[in-house]
């Protein structure tokens, strides 16, 4: 099939899922609400069908996507599975071509020809260099553009892989998605550094506090000697809290990862746990979770702790099964406190799903593999430029720089 019939396919069956989300009176208005919730009540039924594409990839009704849920009419098997399985991510744009694109995905580190499923008169305006958030999908070898949600100038490098850097926190997969080389890197380092973990503190455990992670998790990176006579969990009474620097934004997350844990105001336990598959985790609340199945009477906000653990999207399936494993008494303990009757597994389908269906690295592993993280600290950790110091007296242009640089006032805050 030619490349201009397989798009002719693809906007007819886009024209039918948005069909499907006017007839399906359940879809209808749930996609009603959307609008309104985005203040787009009002609007023509032509901008009706730009916004419907955000909706039908990531609004989900019972559990399921709006595209799991045309899915399920059994038409166009092939293609909708394929926009299933489209990434979703920001693009630099090496180049325009007569039908399409050439694109750099900022957070796969991998560089894709795509074709448009509209006129390239409607991307007047679209340069190279630029960098597009958007979505591309593949079908039967061929690579296609369906959304374009916004687009930043090339002097915005910063904000576009800071973005990047964030869709990557939120889905760590999407960094070795359709990128088996990528994959096998972070399983030579997860190797490399596991072995480096045991042979540095004999274990692969470590309970401390938020006061003294970083300062590990530091030394171990560096191949630093480290005395952990001193840094050792010394908590005198368990009990779980909010930790308001824990809840990471696009405004904060770049910051707070910089501060560490030590910057946080309150004092509360951390695991720093290697996992000889995943990678390395730093677990707040680590062995307050497990002192719950020691004695929960003792562990202040126990419920909240174990809700914590299990709704929380950056803790694996393989940390629980870890407490698990330890505690004969965990799932009756769980369901005690959680008022429910799960087995292990189902309890680890109901939260941990993802993690079952998918190999998940570990973030702070994905971040060290990531290109796009490397860029974006590196413009956070340099230092800032020197504010030029205006003299209050005329300074001859060959006098040094009264700045204190000890160069010439002209090739110095002169310039």
């Amino acid at each position: 099939m030619a490349v201009i019939e397989k798009i002719t396919e693809i906007n007819d069956v886009l024209k039918d899922i948005f069909n499907f989300t006017q007839s399906n009176e359940e879809v209808k208005a749930d996609f009603e609400e959307y609008l309104a919730t985005i203040g787009s009540k009002n609007i023509s039924l032509n901008q009706m069908e730009k916004i419907f594409l955000p909706y039908i990839f990531e609004r989900k009704l019972n559990n399921k996507f709006i595209l799991e849920m045309y899915q399920e009419e059994g038409k166009y098997k092939d293609i909708v599975e394929s926009l299933l399985n489209a990434q979703a991510s920001i693009f630099e744009i090496k180049k325009i071509l007569k039908n399409g694109f050439e694109l750099y995905n900022l957070i796969n580190e991998k560089t894709y020809t795509v074709s448009s499923l509209t006129k390239m008169t409607n991307f007047r305006g679209v340069y190279a260099g630029q960098y597009i958030v958007g979505r591309i999908f593949e079908l039967k070898g061929e690579h296609f553009i369906v959304e374009i949600s916004s687009v930043l100038s090339h002097s915005q490098k910063t904000e576009a892989y800071r973005y990047g850097v964030m869709k990557l926190i939120q889905n760590p997969r999407a960094l070795y998605y359709d990128n088996p080389d990528k994959e096998n890197e972070i399983k030579s380092v997860i190797a490399e550094m596991y072995e480096k973990f045991i042979k540095t503190f004999n274990q692969d455990t470590i309970l401390t506090t938020n006061k003294h992670a970083d300062e590990i998790i530091g030394a171990f990176n560096e191949g630093e000697d480290i005395d952990l006579s001193d840094k050792i969990s010394n908590i005198q009474q368990y009990k779980f809290f909010h930790v308001k620097e824990l809840e990471n934004n696009y405004t904060n997350f770049l910051e707070n990862s910089m501060g560490g844990f030590a910057s946080h105001n309150e004092t509360y336990d951390v695991a720093v746990i290697f996992d000889k598959d995943k990678g390395l985790y730093a677990i707040p609340f680590y062995e307050t979770f497990c002192k719950i199945f020691e004695n929960k009477e003792s562990v202040e906000n126990a419920k909240q702790c174990v809700e914590y653990f299990l709704i929380n999207e950056s803790i694996p399936n393989t940390i629980l099964e870890r407490v698990a494993n330890k505690y004969s008494n965990f799932m009756d303990t769980v369901n005690e406190l959680m008022e429910t009757k799960y087995s292990f597994e189902e309890l680890m389908q109901e939260y941990k799903s993802e993690y079952l269906n998918n190999t998940i690295y570990s973030s702070a592993t994905v971040l060290f593999c990531s290109n796009a993280f490397s860029e974006i600290f590196d413009v956070m950790s340099a230092p800032k430029p020197q504010t030029a110091v205006k003299p209050e007296n005329k300074v001859g242009r060959n006098e040094p720089c009264p700045c204190g640089s000890g160069k010439k006032y002209k090739n110095c805050c002169g310039k």
